[in-house]
């Protein structure tokens, strides 16, 4: 695409210098003309930088040559952002407009859709914000609010995840960048917890759940951090208690993730076979 742009700007550098007779007799050419070249040469400019810091970024962190990473993505929307000024300047050479008054005309322009586009402009900083940060990358899975999911993309206005029904999640930028982001991929183990209700007359206590629930996951073991079941006791009301089992995994797999967590569903669900069976969640 570089080598394309390169050869086309050239060869309309040389008919700008070397005037032919068709430019004379068709004055629109000209415009044109010159209006690729306004567009054509920042452009070229820009995707050669772009090549150089994508290669640089590559070599330094020791990447495949075909990864998906935030900073890459956020180094293309810049281009894209740039390229899209480029093309207004060309239509300006094209349609003969004169610079000053398109400067003294924009910025009336961009004060009014400023305050129009005030949240628009705000999610496309902070998705910018986002795509350059080292927090978050392109396949991490995240949990946002009460989302939870697979980093698939990151835009210049929303960020789409993928959860575990695979379902397709949009969320704002905005939202994404004032929300508490716990990025599950970046840490050592990932916690599983399961919060469910007990009624007291089954006198169940937190020391016999551990115990009950640490065997209904012996099977499972290796892919659990040893010792890392906890039962947390979250509230006592009147009728209830509610509790909460955390499992600590050795790694983050949403495989392993899932069966260890129907290990424990299956084993709630037979503790809570008897009469008045509790909510699980």
């Amino acid at each position: 695409m570089i080598l394309i742009k390169a050869l086309i700007c050239t060869a309309l550098i040389y008919f700008a210098i070397k005037v032919p007779q068709l430019y004379t007799e068709y004055p629109f050419l000209g415009k044109l003309s010159k209006g690729f070249i306004l567009f054509l040469g920042p452009s070229l400019l820009v995707s050669i930088l772009r090549l150089v810091v994508i290669y640089w970024y590559i070599k330094k962190h020791r990447l495949k040559k075909n990864i998906k990473d935030n900073f890459i993505l956020g180094i293309n929307r810049v281009v894209s952002i740039f390229n899209t000024v480029f093309f207004a300047l060309a239509l300006t050479a094209l349609f003969s407009i004169d610079p000053r008054e398109l400067v003294f005309s924009v910025s009336i322009v961009a004060a009014a859709l400023a305050v129009t586009f005030k949240d628009y402009i705000t999610s496309m900083i902070n998705g910018l914000i986002i795509m350059f940060s080292d927090r978050l990358s392109l396949g991490d899975y995240i949990k946002l609010a009460e989302h939870e999911g697979k980093i698939l993309d990151i835009t210049l206005t929303n960020m789409i995840l993928q959860n575990e029904d695979s379902d397709m999640v949009i969320i704002p930028n905005s939202v994404a960048f004032g929300s508490v982001i716990v990025n599950q991929s970046k840490q050592n183990t990932k916690k599983l917890s399961i919060e469910f209700d007990l009624s007291l007359r089954y006198g169940y206590t937190p020391e016999f759940l551990e115990e009950y629930l640490t065997k209904a996951i012996e099977n499972d073991a290796d892919n659990v951090v040893e010792g890392g079941l906890s039962i947390k006791t979250i509230a006592i009301n009147k009728d209830v208690a509610i509790f909460k089992v955390m499992v600590l995994l050795k790694h983050y797999d949403k495989v392993k993730e899932r069966a260890v967590r129907r290990l424990l569903n299956t084993a709630l669900i037979k503790l809570a076979s008897g009469p008045g069976e509790p909510e699980i969640h």
